[in-house]
């Protein structure tokens, strides 16, 4: 049909959007610390909203990067630790962060090429 494109989103894509997003990336630096609870973590992400990292958790689950273990305590409470799956996201993540400090300086540059050159709008 005219004008009407077809996307194709490959398992791999989705699920990279999905653990590799900014707060996904958070939620994993503090959980490969040490397990925490919901609070603990938007206490050491302050500027994620309760929806926003309730669905992050709930991605993270359901990829099997995050387990949600209730705690038997009084009262009943919950506690998000990273799966052995998870952990094995570490390393590569840990190869693109530092990629990204030591490109910056030239990402930097090649932006400001790009914005003297192409009009904004």
């Amino acid at each position: 049909m005219p004008g009407t494109e077809l996307v194709v989103t490959t398992p791999h894509r989705e699920l990279l959007d999905q653990v590799l997003d900014k707060w996904s990336l958070a939620v994993l630096g503090e959980l490969c610390e040490r397990p925490c609870r919901f609070n603990d973590l938007r206490r050491a992400i302050p500027v994620v909203t309760q929806k926003s990292l309730t669905a992050t958790l709930r991605r993270l689950e359901r990829n099997g990067i995050v387990d949600r273990v209730v705690v038997s305590s009084r009262p009943v409470a919950v506690e998000y630790r990273i799966t052995p799956l998870g952990k094995t996201l570490r390393r590569p993540v840990d190869v693109l962060l530092e990629w990204a400090s030591v490109a910056m300086p030239a990402i930097e540059q090649a932006r400001a090429r790009f914005d003297a050159e192409v009009p904004a709008g």
